[in-house]
């Protein structure tokens, strides 16, 4: 059975740019496309509202219509939909681990702030078990124009990244774009410093060429998986999120992982995907791994 490209609705302007992202993606795949949506019914004991039954009617009638103008400009698209009564991340978390990749939107100002997180979005992308795509309000399908790139960041050992960069390979695929693999790495410190480790690095002609070296094997079996996509290998001094941010100037699309494991606080999204979602221009998406 063929995983969807679920989309989580609210009829917020963000939230439409999403299902309209979402849409292209199942195009772009060959899936069908989920809608979701949560509500809450607001009690009557709040000034100005209305019977249960006739927010529920509301509800179904303005995801109906977004629904309508995906279908719209997509006729041959197969899509479902689905309304829940509960909490937003509950919902959204139990539609995401049925889904192909789950796809939300957020509210965006201006360049400096790309991504504005609230509870939910952060919620949803820390727990999540499948990958979770953010789009700006105001993201169009102009920004995925011939030309610009999938960036994704690797790091660690080729298993570390493996999910990670299967997904900038299936979405570059689906485009006909090219990924550009980024793996930022940075002098260590006395603390992280061992002579197995150096000895290692010498082998390979020095600390650069040992990075490029290990960019190269993590990228390997998906070249031999996927050899019809162009890659550019970019390997870079600096912070890893500085680094990958640099490179996704022109993406259309931008791929980081986030560590599946909960820690003794909880889930969390990780700090270089936590910079990349509040500083990229063009959708990101949150790929978790063990």
């Amino acid at each position: 059975m063929t995983r969807p490209i679920t989309a989580g609705v609210d009829g917020s302007e963000e939230s439409l740019a999403a299902l309209a992202w979402a849409a292209r993606e199942a195009v772009r795949r060959g899936s069908p496309l989920h809608v979701v949506h949560a509500w809450r019914f607001q009690g009557q004991g709040v000034a100005g509202t209305v019977d249960r039954d006739t927010q529920e009617r509301w509800v179904r009638q303005s995801v109906a219509e977004s629904v309508g103008t995906v279908t719209g400009r997509h006729p041959d698209l197969t899509v479902s939909t689905e309304i829940r009564e509960g909490d937003d991340v509950a919902a959204l978390l139990a539609a995401a681990a049925d889904a192909e990749t789950l796809v939300l939107g957020s509210r965006g100002h201006g360049a400096v702030v790309g991504f504005l997180l609230g509870s939910v979005g952060r919620q949803v992308i820390a727990e999540a078990t499948r990958p979770v795509v953010l789009v700006r309000a105001g993201d169009e399908a102009a920004t995925e124009a011939a030309g610009r790139e999938v960036v994704v960041g690797q790091q660690g050992e080729p298993e570390d990244s493996a999910d990670v960069i299967g997904f900038a390979f299936e979405s570059a695929a689906a485009r006909g774009a090219t990924v550009r693999a980024v793996r930022a790495w940075t002098l260590p410190t006395v603390f992280t410093y061992s002579p197995g480790s150096m000895a290692l690095a010498d082998e390979a002609g020095g600390l650069e060429q040992y990075e490029r070296k290990a960019l190269g094997e993590a990228l390997g079996p998906w070249r031999e998986r996927f050899p019809d996509v162009p890659v550019v290998e970019h390997v870079e001094m600096g912070s890893a999120g500085q680094v990958l941010l640099s490179a996704a100037g022109g993406a259309q699309l931008t791929v980081v992982g986030r560590r599946a494991r909960r820690t003794a606080v909880g889930a969390r999204i990780g700090s270089v995907a936590h910079g990349v979602l509040h500083h990229a221009e063009c959708p990101v998406a949150v790929v978790p791994h063990t």
